[in-house]
C-alpha cells in the first residue's frame, strides 16, 4: 500500500515551514532570519522524526546556515566547466558554503527512476 504516507502530519508541517520561509522572502527579502530559522525548524524536525525529503527540497536549503537558496537574492548561480562536464555552483551569501551539481541532461536522481518506486520492484521469493 505505497498510498498510506507514515507521519502525513509531520510532512504536512514540513511543507508549511518550508512555504512560510518562501512567502517570507517573498513579502519582504530583508526578513532573512525568520526564513532562516523556519529552514533550520524544518531540517531538525526532519532529522528528529528521520523523513526523507525530496533531493528538489534539499537542494534549495544550505547546509551550513540553514538559509533558503534562492539565486540572486540569497545565493549566486554560476554554470562552470571542470574536466569535460558542466556544473551548476550555488554559494550560498551569508555563510559563503558552496555546493555542485552536475548538468548532464541524461542524469537522473534515484528517486526519478522507474526501479525506485514500490511497484515497480519484484516481491523477494522466500523458498
Amino acid at each position: 500500500m505505497a498510498g498510506l504516507v507514515k507521519d502525513k502530519e509531520a510532512f504536512q508541517r514540513l511543507s508549511f515551514l518550508y512555504q512560510a520561509a518562501h512567502c517570507v522572502l517573498a513579502h519582504n527579502p530583508e526578513n532573512q532570519a525568520l526564513a532562516r530559522f523556519y529552514c533550520h525548524t524544518e531540517k531538525t524536525i526532519g532529522k528528529r522524526l528521520v523523513l526523507r525529503q525530496d533531493p528538489s527540497v534539499k537542494r534549495t536549503l544550505c547546509r551550513g546556515c540553514s538559509s533558503l537558496l534562492i539565486p540572486g537574492l540569497t545565493c549566486t548561480q554560476r554554470q562552470r566547466r571542470r574536466q569535460g562536464q558542466r556544473w551548476t555552483v550555488q554559494t550560498c551569501l551569508i555563510c559563503h558554503r558552496s555546493r555542485r551539481f552536475l548538468n548532464d541532461p541524461r542524469h537522473q536522481l534515484w528517486v526519478d527512476r522507474p526501479e525506485a518506486q514500490l511497484g515497480n520492484q519484484a516481491e523477494p521469493k522466500f523458498e
